[in-house]
C-alpha cells in the first residue's frame, strides 16, 4: 500500500493524498465491507482509460470495481487507536435511544453504514443494541444489527489478527 499526492484542480491547486493500493492488500468498500484487491485493471469510460481496482468482497465474494483515483471509494483498514475508539462507544450506554418511526431510524442508520466508518458503524449497532433492550426490533432493524456486527467483526479481526468469532462475542458481551 502506497501513499501518494494527487493534485486537484479547481480555482486553485490542492494536494490531497491517495491511498494506492496493492494487488493482495485489504480495503474497506463502504457499505461493503472488507475485500482484496485481486486485481488493477484500465477500462474505457467514456472516451477515457481510467484504471480501477478490482475488488472481491469477502463477506458474499462479490466484486466490485473502484476507480484508483477515486478518495471516497475505497479506504485501508483500521488501526489499533480507532479500534479502541469502537470499543470505548461500545461500552458507552450512556445516551438517548432513538424513539422515531423504525422507517425513519432505519434510513439514518444506512446513511451512516455507507459512509464505510467504522465507528459509525459502531455508532448504529450500539444504538440498535440499546433499542433492542426497551422493544422488539423490526426484521429489517434485525438484519442491520447482524450487517453491522459483522462488518466491525470482520474488520477488526483482518486488522488485529483475532478471530472473527471472538470479536462477535466480545462486541455482544458489551451488551449483554
Amino acid at each position: 500500500m502506497l501513499k501518494a499526492l494527487r493534485r486537484d484542480i479547481n480555482e486553485e491547486s490542492i494536494f490531497t493524498e491517495v491511498t494506492m493500493f496493492n494487488i493482495g492488500d485489504y480495503a474497506v468498500c463502504p457499505g461493503h465491507g472488507v475485500g482484496q484487491v485481486c486485481d488493477i485493471e484500465e477500462k474505457e469510460v467514456g472516451g477515457d482509460k481510467l484504471s480501477f481496482y478490482i475488488i472481491k468482497i469477502i463477506a458474499n465474494g462479490m466484486t466490485v470495481m473502484v476507480p484508483t483515483n477515486s478518495e471516497n471509494g475505497i479506504r485501508e483498514l483500521v488501526g489499533n487507536e480507532e479500534i479502541n475508539e469502537v470499543y470505548e462507544l461500545l461500552q458507552d450506554h450512556d445516551v438517548e435511544v432513538d424513539n422515531s418511526t423504525w422507517n425513519r431510524r432505519y434510513r439514518e442508520y444506512m446513511t451512516k453504514i455507507k459512509t464505510g466508518s467504522l465507528l459509525e458503524i459502531a455508532d448504529v449497532l450500539r444504538a440498535l443494541f440499546l433499542l433492542r433492550a426497551k422493544k422488539n426490533l423490526s426484521f429489517g432493524e434485525k438484519k442491520m444489527l447482524e450487517q453491522c456486527r459483522d462488518l466491525l467483526a470482520q474488520e477488526i479481526s483482518l486488522s488485529n489478527g483475532n478471530d472473527t468469532k471472538e470479536i462477535s462475542t466480545t462486541i455482544d458481551d458489551y451488551f449483554n
